[in-house]
């Protein structure tokens, strides 16, 4: 573990209150309530409304950032088998394809998201279907009135990265307005119930040998993370994962999907980041181990889980993880939990979400901030 990291910052809730101004652990806290209201937001906006002109052609979601990351969601949760293609547009054009038979859905958690709202603009003009999702009184909101387009308003939580299911339930009920999608109330509920669960696990209060979260991140510090999904939900968990290191933590990270990451990304395991033979790090899971006797700056493995693997992926992961260890690659494994799609992408995705609160808190980081991205923003407006 890195010297620069304090393990006493994460020994009470009182420290940890004092390294996080911005409040980011209670944003994270509210993905529950986020799920509950927007259903409530969206079942008022009409969403009912979205399937009057029967099942579009594809479903495109174009967002940037945390709010980007809402259309590969809706997409792991619907899953390989969906009957139409669900794409998500990173940038400031819509494919050339795209036109009056496809859903066009605009996310922006501000409502003013350049990116965004130039797609957005686009597909009015083609006579695509709308759906914008996004904050009330916003640039999108006006879009949506003058386009004739479905809009569901979202109350951000602080963070866009941290309204994740705020933005994303608005796309999963629409797709199941669809028939494209069998998610119940319950569905969303039980996910909701896993999320109060989680929060219980990781709070600030709760000793870190005891805390998955603050454990995890503990082990993390230091290392370059590699982070593995065994299914293409536990991948899109994967990169979230990625995602929020980089800016919660402002720490880089490694995000992959299995089998793919096993024909390329795997061979790092012999790479200079790799620890020297026999100089791996003590057991993992051994919380009470002498880190000073962990090697630093070296590769770890971060297993994303899904209880739904296709065999052979599974045999991939086994040998996968024996080759790092082998190898002197610290290895974290996580287990989505549930039976339902947007069970097991919720438990994974907040599970990383709280480590890489932690991360931040241990290394001396203020997680809330991202400065180089309003720094980039101004500079180029």
């Amino acid at each position: 573990m890195s010297d620069a990291v304090d393990e006493g910052r994460l020994a009470d809730a009182a420290s940890i209150e004092a390294a996080d101004p911005g409040g980011m652990l209670r944003q994270v806290a509210s993905s529950a309530a986020q799920i509950r209201e927007a259903q409530r937001l969206t079942a008022e906006a009409g969403i009912a409304a979205l399937a009057r002109d029967g099942r579009p052609r594809a479903i495109v979601v174009t967002g940037m950032g945390g709010s980007g990351i809402s259309g590969d969601v809706l997409a792991a949760v619907a899953g390989v088998g969906c009957a139409v293609p669900i794409v998500t547009v990173r940038g400031y054009r819509l494919p050339g394809w795209v036109g009056a038979a496809d859903l066009v859905i605009a996310v922006s958690c501000s409502g003013g998201t350049e990116e965004t709202l130039a797609v957005a603009a686009e597909a009015a003009r083609r006579g695509a279907r709308l759906l914008f999702v996004g904050g009330a009184d916003s640039p999108l909101a006006e879009l949506a009135e003058r386009g004739r387009g479905l809009f569901v308003p979202v109350r951000s939580a602080g963070q866009p990265r941290a309204t994740l299911w705020g933005l994303t339930v608005p796309l999963l009920l629409a797709t199941r307005e669809l028939g494209l999608l069998d998610a119940p109330d319950a569905v969303f509920e039980s996910a909701a119930t896993r999320l109060e669960d989680m929060a219980n696990r990781c709070r600030p209060d709760s000793e870190p040998f005891v805390n998955p979260a603050k454990r995890i991140a503990l082990d993390l510090a230091g290392d370059l993370p590699l982070v593995w999904g065994t299914s293409p939900l536990a991948g899109t968990a994967a990169y979230r994962f990625c995602c929020q290191l980089n800016e919660n933590a402002k720490y880089p990270g490694v995000h992959g999907e299995l089998p793919e990451a096993d024909h390329n990304q795997v061979v790092a395991f012999d790479g200079f980041f790799a620890r020297a033979a026999g100089g791996g790090p003590g057991d993992p899971d051994d919380f009470f181990r002498d880190r000073a006797d962990d090697p630093e700056h070296g590769l770890h493995l971060v297993v994303l889980r899904d209880t739904e693997e296709h065999p052979q992926v599974a045999k991939r992961r086994e040998v996968s993880v024996e080759l790092a260890r082998d190898r002197g690659v610290a290895v974290t494994e996580i287990m989505a939990e549930g039976d339902h799609p947007l069970e097991r992408i919720a438990t994974l995705v907040a599970l990383g979400d709280y480590v890489t609160v932690y991360l931040a808190i241990a290394l001396g980081v203020d997680p809330t901030p991202v400065t180089a991205i309003q720094e980039l923003k101004a500079r180029i407006a």
